[in-house]
């Protein structure tokens, strides 16, 4: 097969390993720059040119679009579902779990565990909307954040109003969630591939940082998850349509609550905890089901 890796980064981790699992498995990989792809949209043929040539002949995409290049990178995978190209998690899946709103109100609705949110947008709802999730300590999230940025933790009432006041003044979107202490620093990245968490891990804040993510100190450590954690870990990654997820999720008093559903997880610190070649069961993944979207468009022939 010939498989694409959307990537701004050859040299990420991420990257290097599906590349040589692709090869391992005697795929042709080719890693490709979604913001150096320029489109031809029409009915009849819609093609994708990258440097002066016609990107054609992929039996795969696996897009590993970057958060600040999410609109311009899921319109070039777009493109290549118009082309009929098998994608191991469609554009629209990928756009949904960017959008930190949008992602927890589809979680809500499907009855996924989660912390209480709140989001407004006026400062003389501020009172009400800390006292709506439990009161201060509470966590404020910018919703643009990403790997940990714009994440505050608000330890008083009034440092809450303070910050939270700071940033609608800045006119920032931003919203704000219980803090589960007995969470600990801790959450567990669960890696799903179709319906099933082939991996999990479990994630530690540095000493004095309430932030589990790795490149901030964290450490991570092979974890052994409930199948209640399973179960949620599965349904959050389907209430976005993932295929392909990272779904992080903290263990609380009522059960495992959801924090966030990744679509591009990176792979280094979950391989290197787990000592699973998750890269490998991704391409797996794609053998299986790439060729049965190939067989059900021959018949439709």
């Amino acid at each position: 097969m010939k498989i694409g890796i959307l990537s701004q980064n050859e040299t990420l981790y991420s990257t290097r390993r599906l590349r040589e699992a692709c090869e391992a498995r005697g795929h042709e990989a080719v890693i490709i720059n979604a913001l150096r792809c320029y489109m031809n949209i029409n009915s009849v043929q819609p093609s994708i040119h990258f440097e002066g040539n016609d990107l054609t002949g992929f039996d795969a995409i696996i897009p590993r679009i970057g958060a600040d290049i999410t609109f311009y990178g899921c319109s070039v995978l777009r493109q290549f579902e118009m082309m009929d190209v098998f994608s191991v998690n469609q554009s629209i899946a990928i756009s949904r779990s960017r959008d930190k709103l949008r992602s927890l109100q589809l979680l809500s609705r499907k009855g996924v565990g989660m912390p209480i949110t709140g989001f407004a947008s006026k400062p003389d709802d501020v009172p009400d909307l800390i006292k709506m999730v439990g009161g201060a300590p509470l966590v404020i999230k910018l919703l643009e954040g990403t790997q940990g940025i714009g994440v505050v933790l608000a330890e008083t009432q009034t440092a809450a109003e303070s910050v939270i006041e700071a940033f609608m003044g800045l006119k920032a979107n931003i919203m704000v969630q219980e803090y589960i202490k007995e969470a600990g620093g801790a959450d567990i990245r669960c890696f799903v591939i179709g319906d099933k968490v082939i991996a999990a891990m479990k994630r530690q804040a540095a000493d004095g940082e309430f932030r589990s993510n790795l490149h901030r100190g964290g450490s991570a450590s092979l974890v052994r998850i409930t199948p209640e954690e399973r179960k949620t870990a599965v349904a959050a990654a389907k209430a976005m349509g993932l295929s392909v997820a990272g779904v992080d999720l903290l263990r609380s008093e009522r059960g495992p609550l959801i924090m966030e559903v990744n679509s591009s997880p990176g792979l280094e610190g979950i391989e290197a905890a787990t000592e699973k070649d998750i890269a490998g069961m991704i391409i797996e993944y794609i053998e299986k089901n790439a060729a049965k979207k190939n067989r059900r468009h021959l018949q439709h022939q």
